[in-house]
């Protein structure tokens, strides 16, 4: 996510309804003790009830008609999940909206509400290792959630002039569709969203079809790489799309509003460059696609949604493109494992955002920005950027003492070991996620050094550590 608080150095990172009446069904009394309740929450240490236990979601099939006047959609999600216990019960994240119906297999399940919670009893209990399908019916006005932390955002389902977008960073995914709502649990996704004419819809992945039912039109998306769900999204209004030229094999398509799309379409034709860029130092696109979504209003923020990132009309820059561009690599394809650890996402999207315009401007224009940084962080006593609160959840220091981190790390090993971090980790991790540990451990590795109080003091002291004598001479920019 790009936010837009500081603005130095070009562009500065800166984002109750009632059950039906369905018997609930009980396991066989001789065995009651061997089945599992599916716990609520995975227990995140900022978010402790996002995610759910007990299943690990293999994919998402979201459909909905929606109704852009009125802001209201109606639908069913059909969810194909793996039982990782033996389950008598399991929930899903969903807040608001009435839930009409719920099937496990095929068979009517019974169902309560409590809070996001939405709690589901099969018909028969379902066994360890077993993949079941559960299929949610739902309708209503999906409402975002604000939160005071994050006063910047509304999380989720957004309308506004005629246009829907959804930014779920953190929390939002579940006011639009149910979820197990924890990066910990990424899915493959079909978006089969229904809408009048003339609206269009951009959504994650690949366009694979669309349906004129003559006053309405369907469009189907399939996001067939391994998506967290905070990532999701769904544009809607009366957008262009620009496709970009690309040598790369990936398909770039950007979502304009038409009365800007020229500018726009200028602004971005680096994109096939960036791709280049990033894959050349990191490793291939971990995508079938890319993209921007710019609304026609500002919102003060940009979201890497995965292939398809949001941006207000504000931020619509070269620069925040190479952020949300770089979090494809380290944010999407690699994850953060809690929210805590978020400086993981955007400490390295903010560093490669760096990196880029070392590429373009040198690198003297790089060492003279992270000092300048430097000396701000030393000025502000911002917090370590390693364990956050809700409060500093998108703070300056996950940001600029993020990227410090891998700059200090650039700075003690060289640029030949760094590199060959970035593609291990990339490498490693990528479709899963990873936590700081994990981080610390690698560089261990790599470098063949203990690293670990070096890297601590950057990622978790309260006192910034002082600048990296640097290790060797760094070759000259490409």
């Amino acid at each position: 996510m790009h936010r837009s608080i500081w603005l130095v150095w070009l562009t500065i990172v800166l984002v109750a309804c009632q059950p039906i009446a369905v018997p609930a069904p009980s396991a066989p009394a001789a065995t009651l003790d061997e089945w599992s309740e599916g716990t609520p929450g995975v227990g995140d240490p900022i978010f402790p009830l996002l995610g759910n236990g007990g299943y690990d979601v293999q994919h998402y099939t979201i459909e909905l008609s929606v109704d852009v006047m009125r802001n209201e959609i109606m639908g069913a999600t059909s969810i194909r999940a793996e039982a990782t216990l033996p389950l008598r019960s399991f929930t899903l994240d969903l807040l608001g909206l009435t839930v009409e119906k719920v099937t496990v297999n095929g068979a009517p399940a019974h169902f309560t509400r409590d809070g996001q919670e939405l709690t589901i009893v099969p018909i028969a209990p379902l066994a360890a290792s077993v993949l079941f399908t559960t299929v949610v019916t739902y309708a209503g006005t999906p409402t975002p959630i604000r939160d005071a932390h994050l006063d910047f955002v509304e999380q989720g389902w957004n309308r506004r002039d005629d246009v829907i977008f959804v930014v779920s960073e953190p929390q939002g995914a579940m006011t639009w569709y149910p979820s197990n709502n924890h990066p910990t649990d990424k899915a493959t996704y079909t978006l089969r969203i229904t809408v009048d004419e003339p609206y269009v819809v951009a959504a994650n992945g690949v366009l694979r079809e669309e349906i004129d039912h003559g006053a309405r039109r369907t469009y189907t998306w399939e996001m067939a790489q391994p998506m967290a769900s905070y990532l999701t999204t769904v544009v809607i209004g009366e957008f262009v799309r620009i496709t970009e030229a690309t040598s790369l094999g990936v398909e770039i398509r950007h979502y304009f509003p038409p009365q800007d799309a020229d500018r726009l379409t200028q602004i971005f034709a680096t994109t096939d460059e960036m791709i280049a860029f990033y894959g050349d130092l990191i490793g291939e696109y971990p995508f079938d696609a890319y993209g921007a979504a710019v609304m026609p209003f500002p919102l003060g923020f940009a979201l890497e949604t995965q292939t398809l990132p949001i941006f207000g009309l504000d931020l619509a820059t070269e620069g925040v493109n190479a952020h949300e561009l770089a979090h494809h690599w380290f944010g999407n394809a690699v994850t953060l494992a809690s929210w805590d650890q978020i400086w993981l996402n955007e400490g390295f999207a903010t560093y490669l955002q760096r990196l880029w315009l070392e590429h373009k401007l040198g690198r003297e224009f790089l060492e003279s920005g992270m000092r300048r940084y430097y000396e701000m962080l030393s000025a502000m006593k911002t917090p370590a950027p390693g364990m956050v609160d809700a409060q500093n959840l998108f703070s300056i220091s996950v940001y600029e003492r993020g990227a410090w981190v891998l700059h200090a790390l650039r700075l003690r090993v060289g640029d030949e070991l760094f590199r060959q971090f970035l593609r291990t980790y990339y490498a490693r991790f990528k479709d899963g996620v990873a936590s700081t540990e994990d981080f610390i451990a690698l560089a261990n590795e790599v470098s063949k050094q203990n690293l670990t109080g070096f890297l601590r003091s950057w990622i978790y002291d309260e006192t910034l550590p002082p600048i990296p004598e640097v290790s060797q001479s760094f070759p000259a920019s490409d």
